[in-house]
């Protein structure tokens, strides 16, 4: 039904279906949102809680007895403020390799004029459901000479193929009339890609820093593999040791208040490093996330 609502304006009233469908989307969405938030409310307050209360279940969503003792103990902790700012470098550099080899091998394969584009493609893909296994792979990075070394967190997954299928795809999307009106003005392949393409890409961009920081930030499976020296291990590995360590004194028991005492020092030093551990990424989203949607759609849609 429309009725009459200011000047010339129809308004469309809502029937009771109507307003029942809206409740219950709210409601839903509020029930997942309150899934989704409470982990990291739970960790939030865990790490600014006694431990004594985190450990014995009293302690579910706001801070018992406050304190930042955790946080004061991961700033005096060498090994983490080093794998931060290992993580830091691993992030920073690998990223920027991931955009240019991205680039690089997207924007030919979105151009009509390469011979042979097809067969590049099928290649490509193939390599996303066929590898050659975790021991060749070591074997190859072994006598590459880059174990145990800075490259090795960047190089091995300097590029992933469904990132360069989605570029490629956001890039055929720009209208190919630009192009051709640049050629006629005399540009080069290298000043259509760096004055028209990418100055056009940037939603697609923001997707690709995004998918690839929080790959490298996350990443500690291939420090476990690749790297001997601790001075190097990102943060996500010295949380693996925190947590494990946590698990291990599970089993031994509690006879000493020395024990006990670094028993609940570990329990809040591990819920203060999840916390310093995912605040960077929680920090980009924001900024990227009004063009995630956009970038993903245009680049797995269009083509």
């Amino acid at each position: 039904m429309i009725q009459a609502y200011g000047k010339g304006v129809a308004k469309l009233k809502e029937s009771r279906g109507d307003r029942a469908f809206t409740i219950f989307n709210y409601v839903f969405l509020a029930i997942v949102a309150i899934i989704v938030l409470y982990p990291l409310l739970f960790v939030l307050s865990a790490s600014l809680s006694n431990p004594q209360y985190v450990i014995s279940g009293d302690m579910w969503l706001w801070p018992r007895e406050f304190t930042v003792e955790a946080y004061k103990k991961v700033f005096q902790n060498p090994d983490i403020i080093n794998g931060f700012i290992n993580t830091l470098k691993y992030t920073f550099f690998g990223t920027v390799l991931n955009i240019v080899m991205t680039i690089c091998a997207a924007y030919p394969l979105s151009r009509r004029d390469l011979k042979g584009k097809g067969f590049i493609m099928a290649f490509m893909v193939f390599t996303m459901f066929f590898s050659g296994g975790l021991i060749p792979t070591y074997l190859l990075i072994r006598d590459l000479g880059m174990i145990n070394t800075f490259w090795v967190m960047i190089i091995p997954n300097a590029v992933a193929v469904w990132n360069i299928i989605i570029m490629r795809t956001f890039f055929q999307s720009i209208p190919h009339e630009l192009e051709e009106s640049a050629m006629i003005d005399g540009a080069g392949n290298f000043r259509i890609l760096w004055s028209i393409v990418l100055p056009l890409s940037f939603p697609v961009m923001a997707v690709m820093v995004l998918f690839y920081a929080v790959g490298h930030w996350n990443s500690y499976f291939q420090a476990l593999i690749y790297l001997q020296d601790q001075s190097k291990f990102p943060l996500q590995l010295i949380l693996r040791q925190i947590l494990i360590q946590g698990q291990a004194d599970d089993m031994i028991q509690a006879t000493s208040e020395s024990f006990l005492a670094q028993k609940l020092s570990v329990e809040g030093l591990k819920y203060a490093v999840l916390i310093i551990a995912n605040l960077p990424m929680l920090m980009l989203y924001p900024f990227l996330q009004r063009y995630f949607v956009k970038g993903v759609m245009i680049g797995s849609l269009k083509g």
